[in-house]
């Protein structure tokens, strides 16, 4: 299950993640989304919920990861199993705390849009897939590059607005 380049069926599940971004956008969360896919099957997918819910680990990628427990339960799976044959698509690199957990539940293969160049744990900042990680053995491949310049233009756009969740002191003048 090593994908070599990007197929056009990898291509469309890009595109289902960047409709999750462009709903994370449109709610007022950082653009991000990711699909979970697993026998060419969603199992999961996520967006940004952090601002939503005002709890910081509410990434994408955990968001995902809890609907992939939740169905693994409901089909009576192993959920390792599953992780271990599940390929996530995501539009930004998975920050350093979502790699980590993609690394802990074996996910074997990460395609991404764009670096996360402040936050990113495949490579930008850190690489976790790689990292020698005390008690862990296992490491995951990450594909980048995927409508990078998409991602990236989605960013721009959450980080020009202003947002109703920061602190009045760090709130932005209006120019």
């Amino acid at each position: 299950m090593e994908p070599q380049e990007m197929t056009e069926e990898m291509k469309s599940w890009m595109d289902k993640a960047f409709q999750m971004a462009q709903d994370a956008l449109d709610n007022g969360e950082v653009p991000v989304g990711c699909l979970m896919v697993h026998n060419k099957h969603i199992v999961g997918q996520g967006r940004n919920e952090v601002n939503e819910t005002k709890n910081a680990t509410r990434h994408a990628e955990l968001v995902a990861i809890d609907q992939v427990l939740n169905w693994c339960k409901k089909n009576g799976k192993s959920s390792m199993e599953v992780f271990e044959n599940t390929i996530l698509y995501v539009t930004v690199e998975p920050c350093i705390m979502c790699a980590g957990a993609l690394r802990v539940l074996r996910i074997p293969f990460v395609v991404y849009g764009c670096s996360n160049e402040r936050f990113g744990g495949c490579g930008s900042v850190l690489n976790v897939a790689e990292n020698g990680i005390p008690n862990t053995k296992t490491h995951f491949k990450g594909i980048p590059g995927y409508k990078a310049e998409k991602a990236v233009e989605m960013l721009k756009t959450f980080y020009k607005q202003e947002n109703p969740n920061a602190p009045r002191s760090k709130v932005r003048k209006k120019e």
